[in-house]
């Protein structure tokens, strides 16, 4: 009878424990050996964002069990190991699964029960790691050997034919599994094969390969499926179609953004990402571009609209559209603007009184410790290049009159120098975000060169003046 009883406590412990991991949407048991004991971190990725999603503890045994009501959302996550180790995986709605390793070789030695997709990920992550050495003492012999060497063509071979081995390996994945959540992911993150194209007398149209090769490159991303969002693939072919692929001027950057936006806007949440992420990469202060506000300007008058731009509210579109409206004078190509305002003995100057041929307009407040450094600098520009066809024009801003007319002194400024503490002769003709700001006008009064340091006038003088020998 006691031996029933037993049996009967037993069984029912065994029924209570599995009746507690299937009300667990999400149980993810991880052993690896080797692996020291502390709390580990999940990470989830969404755009070009990490976020913690979760954690869980490490014992003695390099065990570690994450458990949830709550599904994580489908996506690509890392566990943040100790000894600055990681362990990403791809998970779908599909969130229970074993895992044992190795710690001196997790990918190479992983074995995955339970998970299509974290099934398949690491399947696809072990091929790679068993080609890893090999791959690395091939690119090493490439780098050490000149090109037409025998030890460079083999080199060079062997690693085309292990490409091709991993090529074949994910396409019988892909094959045997279409709709697997994995399957999308990879696809996604191909890139176009290469195509050569020659000009009619032979040479290599560079130009032609890399229309097709643009044209194609999101041909993998499935933009019905919300789920590549939260894997780097999206954000990581985004940053390279745009940064790399494209041009880094605003006159090249402004069509291609402007034709991929409207590519994806029938699906909602990759136009949102798309054109918050290309607004914010160029708006004034964040890009390196010279007039890279342009796109931002561009994408904000066209997309932020209340429209289209579900995810935000109308007041706030209004102050984003007021916003790039006073940007939109000072971009390049316009007409730069007239200033008029009071310099420090009291009488108005204004930018279209300059007779020289190319006017540099210098921005500054005198708290700014960046400008402080580049006032000397701007000072001896003046002084090289005032008998050779260039004047500058100073426009002080936040601060007080004192202030500015000590600045004056103290740096010894010869050149115009106004200030306007009620910003009406300025508002909307100059825009200044971040101190200081220079830019350039040409003979026409067009601007032709902005967020510059003072080191980089002296070219856009050289430049402008054999233009207008021509």
């Amino acid at each position: 009878m006691l031996k029933l009883r037993l049996v009967f406590c037993l069984f029912t412990a065994m029924v209570g424990i599995a009746s507690a991991q299937n009300q667990d949407s999400t149980y993810i048991d991880i052993t690896i050996d080797g692996l020291s004991a502390g709390k580990t971190k999940l990470v989830g990725t969404f755009g070009d964002q990490n976020y913690i999603a979760d954690s869980t503890v490490i014992d003695a045994s390099g065990h570690f069990l994450l458990r949830r009501t709550k599904p994580l959302q489908p996506g690509y996550y890392t566990f943040l190991l100790p000894g600055s180790r990681y362990l990403p995986f791809l998970v779908d709605l599909d969130q229970r699964f074993t895992l044992r390793a190795q710690v001196q070789d997790i990918f190479g030695t992983a074995e995955v029960h339970g998970s299509l997709n974290a099934e398949l990920f690491f399947e696809s992550m072990k091929f790679q790691a068993k080609q890893e050495e090999e791959l690395a003492i091939l690119s090493e012999q490439m780098q050490k050997s000149a090109t037409n060497t025998e030890i460079y063509k083999t080199a060079k071979a062997r690693q085309l034919e292990l490409m091709a081995q991993r090529k074949a390996s994910l396409e019988a994945i892909f094959k045997k599994h279409p709709k697997a959540f994995f399957t999308k992911f990879k696809i996604a993150g191909q890139n176009p094969d290469f195509v050569e194209f020659k000009k009619p007398n032979g040479d290599t149209d560079t130009l032609r390969q890399l229309g097709y090769y643009r044209g194609h490159f999101f041909d993998g991303v499935d933009f019905t499926d919300n789920r590549l969002l939260y894997t780097p693939v999206v954000f990581n072919k985004l940053k390279r179609y745009m940064k790399d692929l494209t041009p880094q001027r605003p006159d090249s950057l402004i069509p291609v953004a402007d034709a991929l936006i409207r590519k994806v806007m029938p699906y909602k949440e990759y136009f949102k990402f798309f054109s918050n992420w290309i607004a914010l990469n160029y708006e004034n202060g964040k890009t390196t571009v010279m007039d890279g506000e342009a796109v931002f300007v561009h994408v904000i008058q066209n997309f932020f609209t209340p429209e289209l731009a579900y995810w935000d509210t109308k007041e706030s579109l209004e102050k984003l559209q007021k916003h790039v409206w006073e940007m939109e004078a000072s971009l390049m190509g316009k007409k730069g603007p007239d200033v008029r305002a009071q310099d420090q003995f009291g009488v108005f100057k204004s930018i279209y009184e300059k007779t020289a041929p190319i006017v540099v307009i210098f921005m500054f407040s005198p708290d700014c410790e960046h400008c402080q450094k580049e006032a000397p600098e701007v000072q001896a520009l003046y002084e090289k290049w005032k008998d050779k066809g260039v004047d500058f024009y100073g426009i002080c801003v936040g601060t007080t009159d004192a202030e500015w007319k000590e600045f004056i002194k103290k740096n010894k400024f010869t050149f115009t120098n106004v200030f306007d503490p009620t910003y009406k002769a300025i508002y909307a003709k100059y825009f200044v975000d971040i101190t200081p700001e220079l830019y350039v006008l040409n003979q026409d009064r067009t601007i032709v060169a902005k967020n510059l340091h003072p080191n980089q006038l002296e070219a856009i003088f050289e430049r402008e003046q054999r233009k207008m020998k021509h």
